[in-house]
This record gives structure tokens, C-alpha cells and sequence, in this order.
């Protein structure tokens, strides 16, 4: 089955766009409306049942979108089958942010999208994994200072941001976040003592294609604060009329309060 997207011509390529296949694998009765920002680049798109049956049809070059959106459980099964059948398709997931939660590096994935994504995000991803291959996006530069990265882990003292499961841990608590409060805090973190102005995250975490204020920051950056609670708050320091920076927790300043919590309450 074949959905009906913008024809690839001699102009386009002329222009410089990379054309790339890719299969779209859903089971919904509208494909264009699994990602809708595909139907605004010009790449071969198949579309395929979702069911394994399907995976005999895809081409061995392409990249591979597997619509996870509103059944996890199928999206997974055929995440494993794949590995199984030794096949090297890169597959990206198409999710709704609440299955962020539930998303791991076991699912074997190159990378996951939002189905609302804007087409800059969708082609920039595409890119990134054209380049990389099925490889786990847990491929993260070293951090500074405190601030290291294992496996996918960003870990800056007792705080642990978990780039490929989608979530944070503060002295082994999870946190509770919002998916842009994940991707505002991972942002942050990944980028130790570096100030950021308003403007600034608000291109790099919401994207070019989003409309709304500055101020939409402020409100995440102090809905982080409060759930890293009063002892933690302040590793998301502000830098008057600049912006927001995270600073990495002092070494000696962690021993010092675990020795502090260590000794006996006084009678």
C-alpha cells in the first residue's frame, strides 16, 4: 500500500535534499495521519501492515518507521523479531509522549519520534540516522566537570538522566516529568555550566516551529525546581537578565551532606 506524498524530481535533488526510502509500518486506517509531517518531504514512502507478514516486503535499504503509538506491545514484538531475523533495518517509533515511559535500549531502536514532530525534526532525525545505522542513540559526547555519561546515562552526583528510557532519578527516586521537562533537564544537563538564554531553549528543546512565548521556559524551569525539590533546586541556576545554566553539584559539598545525614540525631 502506498500512501500519496510529494513526487521526487531532478529539482529536489538539485537542491541538495538526500532522498531516502522509508516504510511506514501501521495499523491505522489513515497512514498519512501516523506522522503527518512525512506527507511534507520528499522521500519514497512505502506502508506496510503491521504484522510480521510485513517484514519480508520491506527492501533491505530503508529505514523503517513502525507506528507505536497506540499499541506498545505489537510495536516491541516486532522490534524483536527484526533483531531476530538478523536484519539491519534502522527503526524509529513513532510514539505520543506518554509512551516515552515505557520505551528502553532493549527495544533496539536508532531513534524515536512524536507523531505531531515538525517536518525540520523529522528530517533532521532521518538524517542522524542515516548516518548512524541501527545503532541505540545512546552516543553521547563526554560532559564536564562532575557531569559523565554511561551507556546512555547522563549521571552529574545523585541526579541520573536516562537518555534511552526517557527518564530521571534523583538518589535513586524516579522523577516524575513531563516530557519537555525531561528533554528541558536532558538538554541542560548535557551542556554543564553553559548559560542558555530563554530564546535559546526554546529553539533547542520546543523547536523552530513552535509559537509560543519565552515564558513558557520560565514555567518548566520552575516546575523542574520544584519536582528536584529545595535541597536539589538550585542545579538549574539563573543567570540574571541571561537565562538558565545547570550547575553540576559539588563533590566535596555531596560527601559533606552525607556525612552530615550520616550521624546520629541528637537525644
Amino acid at each position: 500500500m502506498r500512501v500519496k506524498y510529494p513526487q521526487i524530481n531532478k529539482q529536489t535533488r538539485n537542491r541538495g535534499f538526500d532522498v531516502t526510502d522509508l516504510t511506514l509500518m501501521t495499523s491505522a486506517g489513515n497512514p498519512a495521519s501516523v506522522l503527518p509531517s512525512l506527507a511534507l518531504l520528499s522521500h519514497r514512502i512505502r506502508v506496510l501492515p503491521m504484522d510480521a507478514a510485513s517484514l519480508v516486503k520491506m527492501p533491505e535499504s530503508t529505514i523503517l518507521f513502525l507506528d507505536a503509538r497506540d499499541d506498545l506491545a505489537t510495536a516491541k514484538t516486532l522490534c524483536n523479531l527484526i533483531h531476530a531475523s538478523g536484519l539491519s533495518t534502522p527503526i524509529v517509533l513513532v510514539l505520543t509522549e506518554g509512551g516515552f515511559t515505557v520505551v528502553n535500549s532493549q527495544w533496539g531502536i536508532a531513534d524515536v519520534v512524536v507523531s505531531t514532530a515538525s517536518p525540520a525534526e523529522v528530517e533532521g532525525r532521518l538524517r542522524l540516522v542515516s548516518e548512524r545505522g541501527n545503532a541505540p542513540t545512546n552516543a553521547l559526547p563526554a560532559m564536564d566537570g562532575n557531569t559523565a555519561t554511561v551507556d546512555g546515562q547522563i549521571r552529574s552526583g545523585d541526579l541520573i538522566v536516562d537518555t534511552n528510557g526517557y527518564t530521571a532519578s534523583l538518589h535513586g527516586h524516579p522523577i516524575d516529568l513531563a516530557y519537555k521537562e525531561f528533554e528541558l533537564l536532558k538538554y541542560l544537563v548535557q551542556h554543564p555550566g553553559r548559560v542558555f538564554t530563554r530564546a535559546q531553549l526554546l529553539q533547542e528543546v520546543w523547536g523552530y516551529d513552535y509559537y509560543g512565548g519565552t515564558r513558557t521556559v520560565d514555567v518548566h524551569i520552575r516546575r523542574l525546581r520544584a519536582k528536584l525539590g529545595g535541597e536539589y533546586e538550585h542545579l538549574i541556576g539563573t543567570v540574571r537578565n541571561v537565562g538558565y545554566r545547570f550547575d553540576p553539584p559539588d563533590e566535596q559539598s555531596e560527601e559533606s551532606a552525607a556525612k552530615t545525614a550520616a550521624l546520629p540525631a541528637d537525644e
